[in-house]
């Protein structure tokens, strides 16, 4: 019997549908990142704050897109028994998945879905997941 998942994700949280046959379970992960964090800038001696703040900025980057990639790890892990995957979400949290499911050998096959859409209820979320596999069937 196919175990299909479908998947709406952020950078905040991600809501996974397993579908099997008549059987639906619903899976929340949030992602535990920081968002706009203002780096703290200071003076630095004998430099300018700019430079400080730009070295602050970028280290906030990079410990940013170390939880993302944490995250989507996280979420590679659940997607793994699915036979078919299904991606939706508002920005670039899915496309970034993606990517980092196409690193994995086998996973990217399974994707057959990735499309843009608003925060829905879970109950739409559901139904959204639920018609797009029927419509692939």
């Amino acid at each position: 019997m196919k175990n299909n998942t479908g998947l709406w994700i952020d950078h905040k949280t991600a809501i996974l549908v397993n579908i099997k046959g008549d059987y639906t379970h619903v899976q929340h992960v949030e992602s535990n990142a920081e968002s706009n964090l203002k780096p703290s800038g200071g003076w630095k001696a004998n430099g300018s704050v700019v430079a400080q703040a730009v070295a602050n900025e970028h280290t906030a980057d990079e410990r940013r897109k170390h939880q993302y990639h944490t995250y989507y790890q996280k979420v590679i892990a659940l997607l793994a028994n699915s036979t078919e995957i299904a991606l939706f979400g508002p920005g670039e949290a899915k496309i970034e998945l993606a990517k980092e499911i196409e690193k994995n050998s086998d996973m990217h096959k399974k994707v057959s879905i990735v499309e843009t859409c608003e925060r829905m209820t879970e109950n739409q979320l559901i139904a959204k997941i639920k018609s797009s596999f029927s419509a692939k069937s």
